[in-house]
């Protein structure tokens, strides 16, 4: 039998090491703009329903607790738009990355079937399509794509490398096209409150979804907006019937959130403040990059929401990775996230206030000759 890992690609990031110990051997050190990992600490009240909560010894619900259901239910009305919105229509998931890596083999998809997604985007919805056997299909419009055989159609707003934002007649468009044909429609919205130059709307948003959460799941993460990215907290909001058969499924392979993650995520989705907080320090941050590279002949492309900014010189991308890593800055390429990325580099303004500070220093001498 050949191995699973026979069907993906090259994992991307060890293409990066050589340039990470380029930019490693800097007499000041890295400054790692590379992944997007949050730096800044946990809220404290976050930290305290965790510690809180862990003496746990029972097993969790798939589900999750009602007070997690309840907090769900409430954020996904209170930010997102939505009404009456039940506990049917939301599910806490391990993770985002596990979700869209594993939902096209949790919905039954597989040979002969298709997925599509962005043609600049995540990796992971392309993993997960050939995981399930399925054939992989990037797409610049999704009202463009033959619809046959067609079972899962991913949006990405904001973007996950780019930072575009898709406005409510582009959501209604691919709301309309999916429901019209019979394809499930999956958001993910992760980056969905890292609005910067403009304001992203969820497709479960009734201006979008008519009202209606029919042929709709919402993808929605707390690593960036509550720095949780250790604690895996996520999950999914929309369609009961999907998330039902979901839940049934993750039942059976015992995909459990942890009983204190459960009662981190409450607080988390309770507490306004600290997204706020955090806000402010990337709202600096993205600040300060941005100008520090556009005065040394970066062209920053789209970047209206997210933890990136989407930047190129017009060369090949990893000529511009070789060069930042000499000044000891490490980003990612763009084409990680698809050919059409092979002229951009993603940089993340997820470092710590004293490391963007070196890389404004460094970049203020541009950038060397090769």
């Amino acid at each position: 039998m050949p191995p699973v890992s026979a069907r993906l690609p090259v994992f991307p990031w060890d293409r990066l090491e050589p340039y990470k110990a380029t930019a490693a051997a800097h007499p000041d050190g890295i400054v790692d703009l590379s992944v997007g990992t949050p730096v800044d600490p946990v809220p404290e009240l976050i930290r305290t329903a965790l510690t809180s909560a862990a003496d746990s010894p029972g097993y969790p619900t798939v589900w999750g607790t009602a007070a997690l259901r309840d907090a769900l239910t409430g954020w996904v009305e209170r930010r997102l738009g939505a009404t009456g919105v039940d506990h049917t229509q939301v599910l806490p998931v391990v993770g985002s990355k596990e979700l869209v890596a594993s939902l096209p083999t949790q919905l039954g998809i597989g040979p002969g079937d298709r997925v599509a997604f962005p043609r600049l985007a995540y990796p992971t919805y392309e993993v997960g399509a050939r995981l399930a056997g399925a054939e992989p299909v990037p797409y610049d419009e999704p009202t463009e794509l033959d619809p046959a055989g067609l079972k899962l159609l991913w949006l990405n707003s904001p973007s996950n490398p780019t930072g575009r934002v898709l406005d409510k007649d582009e959501l209604r468009t691919a709301v309309a096209w999916a429901r019209a044909h019979g394809v499930l429609l999956a958001s993910d919205e992760c980056y969905l409150e890292l609005g910067w130059d403009a304001d992203p709307v969820s497709v479960l948003h009734p201006e979008v979804s008519g009202g209606s959460f029919e042929g709709l799941v919402a993808v929605h993460s707390l690593s960036k907006r509550s720095n949780l990215a250790g604690y895996r907290a996520a999950f999914l909001a929309g369609d009961a019937a999907v998330l039902g058969e979901l839940l049934q499924i993750r039942k059976h392979g015992g995909m459990m959130v942890p009983a204190p993650v459960q009662a981190a995520t409450v607080a988390a989705l309770g507490d306004d403040a600290h997204v706020a907080e955090q806000r402010e320090r990337y709202a600096r941050r993205r600040a300060e990059l941005r100008e520090a590279l556009e005065g040394c002949g970066f062209r920053i492309e789209h970047s209206e929401a997210s933890l990136y900014l989407w930047a190129t010189r017009d060369e090949p991308c990893w000529d511009t990775v070789g060069a930042l890593a000499e000044l000891g800055i490490l980003v990612a390429p763009g084409d990680f996230y698809g050919v059409a990325g092979e002229r951009n580099v993603r940089v993340a303004f997820t470092a710590t206030d004293e490391r963007v500070a070196a890389a404004v220093q460094r970049l203020g001498g541009g950038l060397p000759r090769r």
